[in-house]
């Protein structure tokens, strides 16, 4: 039910709802930024914060919002915060999965600096097309068929979001699959030599996870798109606040209590031998190609035709000191446990 005839809901926005979720995603907000500082990971986590921080903002201007239902800058800030926040803990996916490739070089599928710049290019492109189609839609000088290619062209980005997250989670069972098949994840039979192959397993399952929970909210704002303005998803509340909310509140709180720097080294030096046990400090994987190169051929599908020869340092393992025998990044909060070492 609209709850005044200038409102700009279709329905009787919840004043309660609002409220109870900044509360929540608040509380989880402050601990993400707390869970940084212990683990000095600003570089690699600090989309977790800042994607809270956006909820926290859109859900404030939702309550302000259901007070002041016909006041549309009030409303358009509280859509477009709401819709950027999840995206960014896609990011975060994005920057873990490369960490864990630089934590496991010899099973990476691509250079793990790429898994960013592709999908992240990828994001970008996409929300160049939602842009485009946003201003076209909302312009009060658009005539019928601008319109109509606004809306086709959000319906596309949509899809090409979800596309995108379904080609990243395929990356990820790809590289999960070698791990298996390389015996990464087999028994050992020293005692606490298994520690880093469930640290592994731990943070590959909790991406999975998330990737799970992203992916229904994608398939929720797809559904809403298509149906249109008059469908059930934009007349009704409750789909908002159970995908946008809830489950993205999930997500927050599972990496609150599972923080994935608490599993992965700090430094991308850091590697993972062979045997599944033994951290070794090594040069880094550093991809000598022009960066252009890099984004146009992220599987450098040219070197592979041209046989170039990689630097394979994890080949050299002797020659790299173990972590643990050195001062150099030992130390607490960088996610290395020296006794499983």
């Amino acid at each position: 039910m609209v709850c005044c005839d200038s409102s700009l809901y279709l329905f009787s926005p919840s004043k309660a709802a609002p409220i109870i979720l900044l509360a929540v995603f608040l509380s989880s907000t402050v601990h993400h930024v707390y869970l940084n500082v212990r683990y000095k990971s600003w570089r690699i986590t600090a989309t977790l914060p800042w994607g809270g921080f956006l909820f926290v903002t859109g859900f404030a201007m939702r309550e302000v919002s259901a007070f002041k239902p016909n006041h549309l800058p009030i409303f358009i800030a509280s859509t477009c915060l709401l819709l950027l926040a999840p995206p960014v803990y896609a990011v975060t996916n994005y920057i873990v999965l490369g960490r864990v490739l630089y934590y496991v070089p010899y099973l990476s599928p691509i250079h793990p600096g790429r898994v960013i710049s592709t999908f992240l290019g990828l994001d970008a492109v996409i929300g160049v097309i939602t842009g485009n189609g946003g201003a076209r839609v909302a312009s009060p000088d658009a005539s019928p068929s601008d319109i109509t290619a606004g809306k086709a062209m959000l319906r596309a980005s949509i899809i090409l979001q979800l596309v995108s997250f379904f080609l990243f989670v395929a990356l990820e069972g790809f590289f999960h699959r070698r791990c298996i098949r390389q015996g990464l994840f087999a028994p050992k039979p020293t005692p606490g030599a298994n520690e880093q192959s469930k640290k592994l397993r731990r943070i590959l399952n909790l991406m999975y996870i998330s990737s799970a929970i992203i992916s229904c909210r994608h398939v929720f704002r797809v559904v809403e798109v298509f149906q249109g303005y008059d469908g059930y998803l934009a007349t009704h509340e409750w789909p908002l606040y159970i995908f946008d909310g809830l489950f993205m509140f999930a997500n927050m709180l599972m990496l609150n209590l599972w923080h994935p720097m608490h599993y992965l080294p700090n430094d991308n030096k850091i590697y993972l031998s062979k045997d599944g046990v033994t951290q070794r400090w090594g040069p880094g994987w550093v991809d000598k190609r022009h960066f252009i190169l890099t984004i146009v051929d992220p599987f450098d599908v040219a070197g592979l035709f041209m046989k170039k020869d990689k630097d394979r340092f994890w080949d050299h393992e002797d020659e790299h000191p173990i972590v643990g025998q050195e001062m150099i990044g030992a130390g607490k909060g960088a996610g290395v446990d020296a006794a499983a070492v």
